[in-house]
């Protein structure tokens, strides 16, 4: 990877977008569009709709975040580090705003606005809750909301069985703990104190596998596979959590926890798609 120094504005702003995240929220909310039985027309604006928006949350995030993410001299940080100007990514962040609250009304009121909500609690996140004991709460909202997004938008609008958003919103849990542990340090120079670095680092690599963990339960339960599948995604989904968590104990600045938390993602909701949970909730 190029050193921030040497990367090119285009490349520095694309990376400012939290791309990880951003991609896999939109991935994971793309299958569960296509899984509840919309037409194509549909699952590419509601793919559009959760890529601007979650670009929005990502950007937004780092201009919330410049002055604590330079005195923590974070040069992964390109608004930071300064291999982007602020003026870009606030144009970014508002053409982003802009675009996913025009998708998302496209797919109707209902589902525009669970895709709004989705939006809602990535930005909230940021500001003000980020440094607060309620800091999990906007995770939970925001990832439960997702598959309501894709029944919302038939045209026989429903929402979805509640076990799934209950799987969903502890799956952005654990994604929130997972993603905080590599930067507990920074965090604790710069005053945040949200519920991750209250409970310690310990703690919420702990959170981080049992809320998967738990997730993985409830898709298995609720979607009801075949019982050599519904065993072999335990088995892989206790098996990668586990996995993250002896990784962070060694490495404390891993991002295992993290991956694994939605790599477990992956497995629920590839259960909900292959047997079709969502479009017959």
């Amino acid at each position: 990877m190029a050193r921030p120094s040497t990367r090119s504005p285009v490349v520095a702003l694309v990376l400012a977008c939290h791309p990880v995240p951003t991609v896999a929220v939109t991935v994971l909310a793309t299958v569960l569009v296509v899984s509840a039985g919309n037409d194509v027309t549909t699952v590419l604006v509601a793919a559009a709709a959760v890529l601007t928006g979650q670009l929005s949350i990502g950007w937004s995030n780092d201009l919330i975040d410049v002055r604590r993410d330079a005195a923590a001299g974070r040069q992964d940080k390109p608004l930071a580090a300064g291999t982007v100007s602020g003026r870009a990514v606030a144009s970014a962040t508002a053409v982003a705003l802009v675009a996913t609250l025009a998708l998302s009304m496209a797919l109707g009121w209902r589902a525009g606005a669970a895709q709004l909500c989705v939006v809602t609690g990535g930005w909230v996140y940021s500001y003000p809750l980020k440094s607060t004991p309620l800091s999990a709460a906007p995770f939970f909202v925001a990832f439960g909301a997702l598959p309501a997004v894709a029944t919302l938008a038939l045209p026989d609008p429903a929402w979805p069985p509640g076990w799934v958003l209950v799987a969903a919103g502890l799956i952005g849990v654990s994604a929130h703990f997972g993603n905080v542990l590599p930067d507990f340090d920074d965090d604790a120079a710069t005053g945040v104190r949200g519920l991750p670095h209250r409970i310690g680092r310990v703690g919420s690599a702990v959170a981080t596998s049992l809320c998967a963990v738990t997730a993985s339960v409830i898709a298995v339960v609720g979607s009801r596979p075949p019982w050599a599948w519904g065993a072999v995604a335990l088995v892989v989904a206790v098996g990668l959590a586990g996995g993250g968590l002896v990784v962070v104990r060694r490495q404390r600045s891993s991002e295992a926890a993290f991956y694994t938390s939605m790599a477990v993602a992956a497995i629920g909701v590839t259960l909900i798609a292959v047997t079709g949970s969502l479009a017959n909730g």
